[in-house]
């Protein structure tokens, strides 16, 4: 089990306090896990701390590539609402 942190990401520093197993570490030019320690926080955590805390949607990865804090997962609006809203406020 191991997560991925990938290019998107932008180095604020918030995953790396979190982290129950100390995987997260910063590297060159993002932050990376360290496969060998990543528990994707089973038995800590319901969910993977890092993923809960990033601020850039689709930066972290599971182990298929998918993106375990998907757009509108911060905010909770789906992006298809998200589209529409912002469609409505541009034509104000």
């Amino acid at each position: 089990m191991s997560l991925s942190i990938i290019e998107s990401c932008v180095n604020c520093w918030a995953c790396l306090p979190v982290c129950p197993s100390n995987a997260i570490y910063e590297a060159k030019p993002h932050f990376k896990i360290d496969a060998a320690k990543c528990t994707e926080c089973d038995g800590d955590f319901a969910q993977p701390q890092c993923a809960s805390i990033c601020p850039i949607e689709g930066a972290i990865l599971d182990q298929l590539g998918a993106a375990i804090n998907p757009p509108g997962s911060l905010t909770g609006i789906p992006p298809s609402m998200m589209e529409a809203a912002m469609a409505e406020i541009r034509a104000r």
